[in-house]
């Protein structure tokens, strides 16, 4: 089957055009008949059409499916796996529980905290290509998944701030993040260091963390003091027009309660540089309401994203694919 056969473009409010591409990307059922733009008729045609998808996704940074009845974990897995990118293990903060094959809810965290644009897993030597989200349960308020196309953060940062953006990548950046030895799901960043390196031997989880670029510091009380670097503030991926994108945390882990984020010797980086990327980075930010059953896939080399605070019920699933 044809792309052009089973898919059309359609549109969505929030949606904007950046250098002539839609962000995101909305693609709808081309059939009204439920048989043929359903989730079985989807997992065909994106079987048959990976590598036009993922040009797609490349193409516009996001793509969302919208209109395809896909209704649970289940059928959001088939999708994933018609899709055919290599799963690849989260490691990061945020709390998280498996839910079915290759799908884990999404940051459990509470729903009226707001969680700060990210690249996913932007600190780790392996770091998804793809980020895949399922919205399960829409919330009735809020909740939306906000994403930014980073090479316009780089941009505008390079045309406010050249001299300390070209500072700040020659020298590298350092990152702290502070975690708890057991889960915290009345945090955001409440996964514990057993959680996340899949280990409750301090000997193996620091084996682990220096396999993925991380030095680990124990503290009284069990918990650990993860420090990356020197880390890149900006960074160039093949197949993307050679934008420089945006690839760092230093908004969302400078200065805060567990986390901070430095110049590679220790130096601080100028707060109102920091103050004013968090500004355009929200400038920058494109969101829509989600609606029951949509597909969002993420070009993690190209957007960050985060979660407006909502109200509840509100059930958003993701997968990480290489």
């Amino acid at each position: 089957m044809e792309a052009a056969d089973f898919f059309r473009v359609s549109e969505c409010k929030g949606q904007k055009t950046i250098d002539g591409e839609q962000v995101p990307l909305v693609l709808a059922p081309s059939d009204d008949d439920a048989k043929s733009s359903g989730c079985e008729a989807l997992v065909e045609a994106l079987k048959a059409n990976r590598e036009w998808v993922e040009g797609k996704v490349v193409a516009n940074s996001g793509v969302l499916l919208r209109g395809f009845d896909v209704r649970d974990a289940a059928e959001f897995n088939a999708i994933v796996e018609a899709l055919g990118w290599p799963d690849i293990r989260y490691v990061g903060p945020a709390p998280r529980t498996h839910v079915h094959g290759r799908v884990w809810t999404a940051n459990e965290g509470p729903l009226e905290e707001f969680i700060y644009y990210h690249h996913e897993m932007v600190l780790i030597k392996e770091f998804p290509g793809k980020v895949i989200l399922f919205c399960e349960t829409p919330p009735p308020s809020g909740g939306e998944t906000p994403f930014v196309p980073s090479f316009r953060v780089t941009e505008r940062a390079l045309e406010e701030f050249p001299e300390t953006v070209e500072e700040l990548d020659a020298r590298g950046l350092r990152y702290t993040f502070t975690a708890l030895s057991k889960n915290d799901t009345k945090s955001m960043r409440g996964r514990g260091w057993e959680d996340a390196f899949a280990t409750s031997d301090k000997a193996e989880a620091e084996r682990r963390a220096r396999a993925l670029g991380m030095d680990v510091e124990w503290l009284p009380g069990g918990g650990v003091r993860t420090v990356l670097g020197p880390r890149k503030l900006t960074r160039v991926f093949p197949g993307r027009k050679g934008r420089r994108m945006w690839f760092n945390t230093v908004v969302g882990m400078h200065g805060k309660e567990l986390s901070s984020a430095t110049l590679a010797d220790g130096s601080e980086i100028p707060a109102d540089f920091v103050r004013r990327c968090g500004e355009i980075i929200e400038e920058e930010s494109i969101q829509f309401r989600w609606e029951k059953g949509d597909i969002l896939i993420l070009d993690n080399l190209a957007t960050l994203h985060g979660r407006r605070p909502s109200l509840p019920p509100r059930r958003v699933l993701v997968a990480t694919c290489k």
